[in-house]
């Protein structure tokens, strides 16, 4: 009678696990779809944006201006974040670094900036 217990136990757990994979493969495919929607916005977005044009850099704060300024003062200069924050007299303490690499990689992503080296950041010219 022991072994049909554990061969009971064992089935439920297989439906258990089979289960969680078919929900996983649900939310999987959603975020799949999801991420090929936002690839799609994407590239509709560059293809709209007139070539030769430079985007509009963020305004939504002091900070994110601070480093615009110091990339449009410096336009042939590669920064690394922390020369950025002596540059900007703000603190280098390392969360206060990445804090600002975050920043920096968004300002990239939005096309403000280029990144000739791994760390490295530069005005898009």
């Amino acid at each position: 009678m022991d072994l049909h217990i554990r061969e009971n136990e064992a089935t439920t757990r297989a439906d258990e696990l089979r289960n969680q994979i078919a929900h996983l493969t649900a939310v999987l495919t959603q975020t799949e779809a999801r991420l090929a929607d936002l690839a799609t916005t994407r590239k509709i977005i560059a293809e709209l944006t007139p070539t030769g044009t430079e985007p509009d850099p963020p305004k939504s704060s002091t900070t994110y201006q601070a480093i615009v300024n110091a990339f449009n003062q410096h336009l042939d200069q590669v920064f690394r974040a922390r020369e950025l924050h002596e540059l900007l007299d703000m603190p280098t303490d390392e969360a206060s670094v990445n804090i600002t690499r975050s920043r920096l990689g968004r300002l990239t992503r939005q096309g403000f900036l280029t990144q000739p080296g791994r760390g490295r950041y530069q005005k898009r010219t």
